[in-house]
Order: structure tokens, then sequence, then C-alpha cells
């Protein structure tokens, strides 16, 4: 039996390596497709773009894994089954059972690992990740000017270039905004050609401009001759300007500001998020209960003990009418009480509309930290139940290689990923419970998983061609005599 146990071991390894950087392959660069548009122009060296990627392999990892785990299963069953060697193991009175023993004692062991990976190390990529990626967003591109297009690269200014040379660099009909004060475009500067080059070692561009004119508006700076509007013109053959270019280093930021969010904490850390977050909407709960006893429902309570007394005994007489307190004022009074009540009650609704905001948020809050705290866990499941549903389906499949393996695999791996999507958003929006909604993807496959392994235990011919033939013709045959009957009888 170690001889089987090695052999399975060797069949699954080689598939499990191979579709797991398969998968990593075709994620990256599916990730990279989304983010082109802030990571080219921005200059960025070889290290940052490496550690971008490094970053990003490590947080695909969640995906990559149950994937690999699914399409592996299905090639190494498949094989043997299209080869005839499951088909002799279990003739030699090998269950399928032990034939899968080593796979899935190797498989307990991938379990384990993603959810310690899920616990420790994807917290910390992903919060490296994010704040890169938000340092990449902030860095100013490179320059690079469009025939036609407005470029506000340059602090300060805003320039448009009709044409290029690109053998000589030289440009044409250059049209040039200066906001340098924050004043508007109080300059402008149009030229019939220039060029423009960075001076070597130095963070200044110099531009010549040739046979144009500059326009500027010199009421922008002063108050008095704002009635005028006065302007000035100068027109030259040649002019020279040095203009600092934005510092193309990327600044990284601290990782304290996205150290909060769920996606970055551990198991111990989001217990401790979601008791801070329940205190918190609890210690404000308190407080706002009595703010609204004191200031807001007992709005004003002067005690006078003659008027006491005397609603007192009118109490014990007749019972008091409280309108009739309304009644005694005229009408102006009538108007200003009536107005006092309305501002009083609208900055009551005002100050419930506020608080029902801050609540809603932080119960969004906890049910996000809730739904990360049950996804460290349905990570390692995913991996034990698309073992479950890889090996008997190959067996019961028997067709190995990447055709239709990979078909298969990748339905159910969308059909588990939209069902996990829909099951996460719904307990973030409170339509189901986060334990529910983490867990329902795991749980469906679940169910798949028993059925599929029950069906290739009992040598079920469930995804045969000739089985399902075998029922067309019968139930053709079947149709076939019904018209004929149906025929003959009229």
């Amino acid at each position: 039996m170690k001889k089987l146990h090695l052999f399975m071991l060797k069949s699954f390894v080689g598939p499990f390596f191979a579709t797991f950087f398969i998968a990593m392959f075709v994620l990256i660069m599916q990730f990279l497709w989304r983010m082109i548009d802030d990571i080219v122009g921005k200059g960025l060296e070889f290290s940052v773009l490496a550690e971008l990627i490094v970053y990003m392999a490590t947080s695909l990892v969640p995906m990559a894994l149950p994937l690999a785990v699914l399409l592996s299963s299905i090639m190494t069953f498949g094989s043997l089954g299209e080869n005839y060697e499951l088909t002799a193991l279990k003739a030699a009175g090998i269950s399928l059972y032990r034939i899968m023993k080593p796979l899935i004692m190797l498989i307990i062991v991938v379990t384990i690992s993603a959810f310690f990976f899920a616990n420790n190390v994807l917290p910390v990529a992903n919060l490296k990740l994010y704040t890169l990626l938000y340092d990449i967003r902030k860095a100013k591109p490179e320059m690079a000017f469009k025939e036609g297009i407005f470029t506000n690269d340059l602090e300060g200014y805003s320039i448009k270039i009709d044409r290029i040379n690109k053998e000589t660099g030289m440009m044409y009909d250059l049209l040039i905004y200066s906001h340098k004060d924050g004043s508007g475009n109080y300059e402008v500067t149009r030229a019939d050609s220039g060029y423009m080059y960075t001076l070597p070692g130095q963070n200044i561009m110099q531009l010549t401009l040739f046979d144009g004119s500059t326009y500027t508006d010199e009421s922008v700076n002063d108050i008095d001759k704002r009635k005028t509007f006065p302007f000035r013109r100068i027109t030259f053959e040649s002019q020279v300007a040095m203009i600092p270019l934005p510092d193309s280093d990327l600044k990284r930021s601290d990782e304290d500001g996205l150290r909060s969010h769920a996606r970055m904490l551990n198991l111990v850390q989001l217990d401790y998020a979601v008791d801070s977050i329940g205190g918190l909407v609890k210690e404000r709960q308190d407080v706002d209960i009595q703010k609204r006893l004191k200031t807001d429902y007992l709005k004003s309570k002067v005690l006078v003990k003659r008027r006491d007394s005397i609603l007192t005994a009118q109490a014990k007489e007749t019972p008091m009418r409280y309108d009739s307190l309304i009644e005694m004022l005229d009408y102006e009074q009538y108007q200003k009480v009536l107005e006092n009540a309305l501002d009083l009650a609208r900055e009551v609704q005002q100050k419930n509309e506020n608080d029902k905001l801050y609540y809603l948020a932080q119960s969004e809050s906890i049910r996000k930290h809730k739904v990360e705290w049950h996804k460290k866990f349905t990570l390692a499941f995913a991996c034990f139940i698309f073992f479950f549903i890889g090996a008997p389906l190959g067996a019961i499949i028997r067709k190995g290689g990447l055709g239709m393996p990979l078909v298969v695999s990748v339905f159910l791996f969308i059909m588990y990923y939209i069902i996990s999507m829909m099951g996460e958003r719904s307990a973030a929006e409170a339509a189901l419970t986060p334990l529910v909604g983490t867990w329902l993807s795991s749980f469906i496959l679940l169910i798949l998983g028993i059925f599929l392994t029950y069906k290739s235990v009992t040598d079920s011919e469930l995804l045969n061609p000739e089985s399902y033939h075998k029922i067309y013709v019968k139930v053709k045959h079947f149709i076939q005599r019904i018209v004929r009957r149906f025929k003959g009888g009229k």
C-alpha cells in the first residue's frame, strides 16, 4: 500500500503545483489589467513593481488555492479513470476511500496551512498591498504631452500643443494658461513654436518659446483695478521660462491609516475590534438616551411652588385640560409657541437622523468584521470541499488533461465565487447573518461533494454520455409507441 500511496501523491502533486501557478498567473494578469490606468505612466521603478506583484500574488492565494485543488483532483482521478488504472485498483479489491486516503491526508495539511495563511499572512499582505496601491494612485504621472489635448500634469499650468515633431522634439502652436497663485487663469501665453527639456541633475524643466504673446490680467491682485479690468500684453520673439517639475519619487505613506480595516486583521484583532465597536455603540446609546430625556423630551422644567400648588388643587377638583393653556394665549403668542415647538421638533428629528446614520454605519462595520472573521475558515474549508468534489467527479468523468477538467473546474469555481459574493453582500447589508452569508457557498458545495462522492463509490454513470444516450433512445421509443397507438385508435 505504500507504493500506492506514493503513486497517488506523485500523480496529484505535479498537477496541483502546475494548476496553482497557472491560476495565479491568470489572476495576476487580470488584476494588473484592472489597475493598468493607475500604474502606467507613473515612472515606477522595477523594485516597486516587483513588490506590488508579490503582495498582489499573496492576496490572490485565497482564490487560486481552491481552484488548484479542484482542478488537480479532477485531472488526477480523471487520468486514472481514462487509463483504466482506477478500474484495475477497484478490481483488486481496493476501495475508493483507500485510494483517496493519502490525498485526504495531504488535503488536511493543505487545509490547516490555508487557515494559518489566511489568519497570519493574508492580513499583512493586504495591508501592504492596499497601502502601496494608495501611494501609487497618489503619485503624479510622468510628463506626457499629447497633441491637441490640455495637459495639467505641471502644477499651476495647463498646456495644449497642437503638433509635435517626433524627430526634433519641436512643438508648434502652444497655448499655456498660468494659474500658479490659485487666482484663476490670469495669464495666457500663445507661441508659434517652442521646445522644452529637463535640466540635467535638477527637477526643473526649461521651456523656450518663439514668436508669441503673453496676456496678463492685472486686476486679479488689485481690487482698485477690478472696475476697469486692465490687461497687459507682451510680444516676444524668444522667451525662456523655468518650471519646477513635480516630484516623481514614490512617497510611501504610513500603514497605520489602513491597519484598522477588517481585511488587515487576524482573528484576535477582529474579535477585539467587534467588542470595541460594540462597546462604543452601547456607551453612545446610554449617553443619547440621557441627553434626549434631559434636553429634548423635557425641554424646560421650571418648578414654581405656587403654580404647582394651584395645578394640584385644580387637579383634585376637576381634571386639568392642558389645551386650555394654549387657548389662554393671544394670536401672536400662539404662533410663536407653535414655531418654537416646530423648531424643537425638527432639531430633535435631525439629531435622531444623525444618530441613526451613526448606528447603521457601526452596525455595518461590525457585520463586515464578522464576515472577515468567518472567511478565515471558509478559505480552508473550501480547499477541503473542492477535493471531495474534484476527486469523485474526475473518477466519474474519466477524462484527464486540461480539456474537460478545466471546463468543469472553472464552472464550479465561478458558481462558488458568485454564491460567496452574494452571501457576503447579503451579510454586509443585514439580509443574512454573517454566519449564514459566509458559509452559504460552502454548505451548497458540501452537499454537492457528498452527492458526487456517493455516486463515485457506487460506480454511477452520472456523466457518462452513453448512459444518457440509452435513456434518450428509451424515451424516444416510448413516445413513438404512444404515437402509433394513438394513430391506430383513430
